[in-house]
């Protein structure tokens, strides 16, 4: 029990939270502690004590605990901070442009090989300079962290040559050094074929094995290695190369798998041991297995399907009921098919078309989430050592999220015992 107690956050009327360091699938996700009257002391920027407000300022009395800083919840809903697991943040421009394409039907890969889609970012984002583009990345950033989210993954694949992918990924160190948010970062140049390289796509992938990833694991700038396999953009047989290359210089595979086409990228990613696989509305039951057997996390993006106006959505209900699954939940935050840093936004669209409760939700937006970035032992529950990520919505329960869809829930953010966000605004950034 410490003797100085730098923050109590009292009078919170629901805690909610998973419990453990590991991911949960099948009905584990629906397995949450639910506290009323609560109360967390936060030490050195980590959970000291969590229980009763009664327990907690009784354990505190008890030690001669000075309590430095109360902070008031106000009776209101507390969870772990949110984590959000699979963004594109750093970017330049917007496409706006494109959605009436999109609306009359154009497909998105017809979009890309119009040189739309992310080719139209690549151009956006090789012009912008490294303070454009931080700046522009900090404002989503806040956006961020007033969702109630307190960390995230920023991946690269808007440059495409060595220097530009560098240069997403130095801005999203930058970021991450200077915003009271973590920052994890991805490279992922392999997201589309550049227009130089039509035509000659293994000549681009031998510039990513031979040159980009070097360059990013010397500077260290990226922990994972992601790649786009899908028809049109990189086959399995190329996905495979700079997967395995990426393990060889010390990164952790992801994959952007089956996202339009079911082309082997699900069971690519049991296959490499990867992490965790992205999207999968067009997963194979065969893929699903193989990610089962390898402890692949899928991680699901519905706001990607709702604005490209798809029917089809990613099969949670069988990744979580016939293959216990832990699944997570993140935003896909992109200028093309899902320009959104909202959260809440994507909790309610698990509820309404992924038909997932809020329990499992809540799990994969937390603690699952943060296995999907190798984090599971630091942050995505409230308990006892691990670090003070802590969001307070302005809802009486849990199920009151993606209940009451489209409106900004956050009243508070609490990051490594900071309090962020207060009163619905950035009050430390």
């Amino acid at each position: 029990m410490p003797h100085r107690v730098d923050v109590l956050l009292h009078n919170i009327g629901t805690l909610v939270t998973p419990l453990g360091n590991h991911p949960r699938g099948g009905n584990a996700m629906k397995d949450i502690q639910v506290m009323e009257q609560a109360a967390v002391a936060i030490a050195g920027g980590r959970i000291a004590v969590v229980g009763t407000e009664e327990e907690v300022r009784n354990a505190l009395q008890s030690a001669g605990s000075e309590i430095v800083t109360s902070v008031d919840a106000g009776g209101r809903l507390v969870t772990p901070g949110l984590v959000d697991p699979h963004t594109h943040l750093v970017h330049g421009g917007s496409r706006e442009h494109e959605l009436a394409l999109k609306r009359s039907g154009v497909p998105y890969l017809e979009i890309l090989a119009m040189g739309g889609g992310i080719l139209s970012t690549v151009t956006a984002t090789r012009k912008a300079t490294e303070d454009e583009l931080y700046t522009k990345a900090l404002k989503s950033l806040n956006e961020m962290m007033l969702q109630g989210v307190t960390t995230i993954e920023a991946k690269s694949g808007y440059g495409l040559t060595v220097d530009d992918e560098l240069k997403q990924l130095r801005v999203a160190r930058r970021l991450h050094e200077a915003h009271p948010l973590d920052l994890v970062s991805t490279f992922m140049g392999a997201h589309a074929v550049p227009p130089e390289y039509k035509g000659r796509e293994d000549e681009f992938v031998d510039l990513i094995v031979n040159e980009m990833l070097p360059r990013v694991t010397d500077e260290g700038l990226a922990e994972f290695c992601d790649v786009f396999c899908e028809q049109g953009v990189f086959s399995v047989e190329q996905s495979r190369r700079i997967l395995m290359e990426g393990k060889r210089n010390g990164l952790i595979p992801k994959i952007h798998a089956d996202e339009i086409v079911s082309l082997g990228g699900a069971q690519l990613a049991g296959e490499v041991g990867a992490i965790s696989a992205e999207h999968l509305l067009a997963a194979s039951d065969e893929g699903l297995a193989e990610m089962a057997n390898a402890g692949v996390i899928p991680v699901l993006l519905p706001g990607t399907s709702f604005n490209l106006g798809l029917i089809q959505h990613a099969r949670a209900r069988d990744m979580i009921d016939k293959y216990e699954l832990p699944v997570a939940l993140s935003t896909d935050y992109n200028p093309g098919s899902s320009p959104t840093e909202s959260m809440q936004l994507i909790i309610s669209l698990a509820s309404l078309n992924l038909k997932m409760t809020p329990e499992e939700i809540l799990t994969a937006c937390t603690i699952n989430a943060a296995n999907a970035l190798g984090r599971g032992f630091e942050i995505g529950t409230i308990e006892a050592g691990k670090a003070a990520d802590l969001a307070i919505f302005d809802a009486p329960n849990l199920a009151y999220l993606p209940y009451h869809f489209g409106i900004n829930h956050t009243f508070g953010v609490i990051k490594s015992g900071r309090v962020v966000v207060w009163e619905r605004g950035v009050v430390n950034a």
